[in-house]
């Protein structure tokens, strides 16, 4: 694997490694040594996949936190999506900046999203299929969110939302929390 740092710190891209001949190629997604040796958590405790049946469809902005944060490596199986993950660290340099990247079929690329990041992603293909790898069970009472279109994080969609969650839809803006972002 070639992880890639990217501008929020313990974000990485991770591109394959791959090992072509005839047949085709062979690369490793996964390893937990060599996601410890790049700094990152290597702990799967839970896989997910989710289908998409529409381009447009948005996902998030979701993340967990304590007692239950999470890290997630995220793959684009089938179609492609824009994903687009948060800090949401108080204490770091990079608190509510945000970075987007391209994941799609051909690329093959993984997004590592660290613990307290946001994480959602728009469908940019009819019949968008990800995988989800996480380090921490699904934990209700640890879930938290960000308004995708909250204006204070400026985050920009590639397409109109055809198709969100209402829970999705309905994540506070910043400017009318009462309680400390987490």
């Amino acid at each position: 694997m070639i992880f890639t740092p990217t501008t929020l710190t313990g974000a990485a891209i991770i591109d394959l490694d791959r090992r072509e001949d005839d047949r085709g190629f062979f690369a490793r997604t996964f390893c937990r040594k060599e996601f410890a040796a790049a700094g990152l958590e290597p702990l799967v405790e839970q896989c997910n996949v989710s289908f998409n049946h529409v381009a447009g469809t948005l996902r998030g902005m979701h993340y967990q936190v304590a007692p239950a944060l999470e890290a997630k490596l995220i793959r684009c199986i089938r179609g492609a999506v824009v994903d687009i993950i948060v800090d949401m660290r108080p204490e770091s340099g990079t608190y509510l900046r945000h970075i987007a990247v391209e994941l799609n079929r051909e690329n093959r690329r993984m997004l590592y999203v660290p613990p307290l990041f946001a994480h959602g992603y728009q469908t940019l293909t009819d019949g968008t299929e990800v995988t989800y790898q996480v380090s921490e069970t699904y934990t209700p009472s640890a879930e938290a969110g960000l308004r995708y279109d909250d204006p204070a994080l400026g985050l920009c969609w590639p397409m109109p939302v055809t198709v969100i969650s209402p829970k999705d839809a309905a994540w506070p803006l910043l400017a009318e929390r009462t309680e400390a972002i987490k």
